[in-house]
This record gives structure tokens, sequence and C-alpha cells, in this order.
């Protein structure tokens, strides 16, 4: 008998899902530590700065039970940094859950199960990450998944709309464009989408405005 899988674990928490299509379900996060970008404007540094927790599969596992009703999101730092990562998502799969994965795009999404909703956040230039995207990625879309693009500027806006025309990424899985607090006004990204009618969304982060004062579990 294998060993049981182990998975370096960042943090466990059940809050509202604030930054998808899902936004508003409650939801059971497990946030994988270890990064392998560097954003600008990265809200989860903890993830790569801070020691790791080892845990088995099988805690996670019995973790999920205790709510049975909620939808399950694996994100990180980066969690397909993880082999275990593939055994927990058919695992949750295989007990009839709905999985989300959070994942920044500059890895593989392959071996990644069909059934899960991928969240593929495309870096924009000002990220600073742009140029390690894994682009193959955008080939192997199912329509249920989503495509992020967190916008910092108008540089990050056009860069993003010449993304999702060039790549005809609207047949390809649901688009959103999230402001990224600070830098750049909501109202202003809302305008931008708006008078060029992209096919996308705009997606303020809900738990910020839920817990405006909570920076960590939410």
């Amino acid at each position: 008998m294998r060993d049981e899988p182990t998975l370096q674990l960042s943090e466990i928490f059940y809050s509202i899902q604030g930054e998808s299509s899902h936004a508003g379900y409650p939801c059971l996060f497990f946030r994988l530590s270890g990064c392998n970008l560097r954003c600008s404007y990265c809200d989860a540094k903890y993830t790569y700065e801070e020691p790791a927790t080892s845990t088995p599969l099988g805690a996670l596992l019995n973790e999920a039970t205790r709510y049975p009703n909620a939808l399950i999101e694996i994100t990180g730092g980066e969690p397909l940094l993880q082999v275990g990562v593939y055994p927990l998502m058919a695992s949750l799969l295989a007990a009839g859950r709905t999985v989300l994965l959070e994942t920044n795009g500059s890895l593989s999404i392959a071996r990644v199960p069909k059934e899960v909703v991928k969240i593929i956040d495309l870096k924009c230039p000002d990220s600073g990450m742009a140029e390690k995207m894994d682009l193959s990625n955008l080939d192997l879309l199912a329509p249920h998944d989503e495509i992020k693009f967190v916008v910092s500027s108008r540089t990050d806006y056009d860069w993003a709309k010449g993304m999702i025309h060039e790549h005809r990424l609207a047949e390809k899985a649901k688009l959103i464009l999230s402001p990224v607090i600070g830098r750049l006004a909501p109202a202003q990204l809302a305008q931008w989408l708006m008078d060029d009618g992209l096919p996308a969304r705009i997606q303020l982060q809900l738990h910020t405005l839920l817990w405006p004062e909570t920076k960590r579990g939410v």
C-alpha cells in the first residue's frame, strides 16, 4: 500500500467564495503553501513567507465532510506546485463535491480533472509576471472554467482586452476582470468594460467588502 499523500498547507478556512462567478456561495478553502511567482500586488505573501503545515490527504477529506453543502476551493500560493493536489482533487470529486481550483496560469492544467472548475489568474503586465504565463492552458479550458484578469491600470486593461480578442477567450471560458484595490478605482474599470462591451464581468473581492478589516481566513 502506498503512503498517504501529504500536502503543505498554509491555512484552512470556511468563508464566502468571493472572486469568481461562484461569488457569494459558502465555500471551504484549502490554501496550499508555496508559490513560484512574485506578483507586485500579492495579498497572500504568507503562503510562501511562513512555514507550512504538513497535512495528510485524509485530514483534508475529513475536514470537507464537516461542510457537506459547501463549495471547495483549492488555492494558494500556487496549488499545482504540489503533486498531492491531484489525489486531493480526485478524492473530492469522487465524493460528489464541487471543486474549484485557483491557479496562477504559469503551470500546465493538463493533469487537472476536467470536472474541476479551473480559475486561471492570467497575469497582466503590471503584476510583473505576465511573461511567466503558460498560454497552452488556453486550449485546455472547458466552458465551466474561468479566466481572471487582475487589472492595475489602463495598460493592464488594454492587455487583457487584446488577449480576449486574440485568443477568442469568450468562446473558451467565463471571463472576469478584477481591479487591484488601491491601484485602480472599480468604477473606472467598470466604465472601460461598458465602453468596449467586452464579454466579461467585473468582479470585486466580495470577502473584502464583507470583512474589510480581516486580511486572512476569509
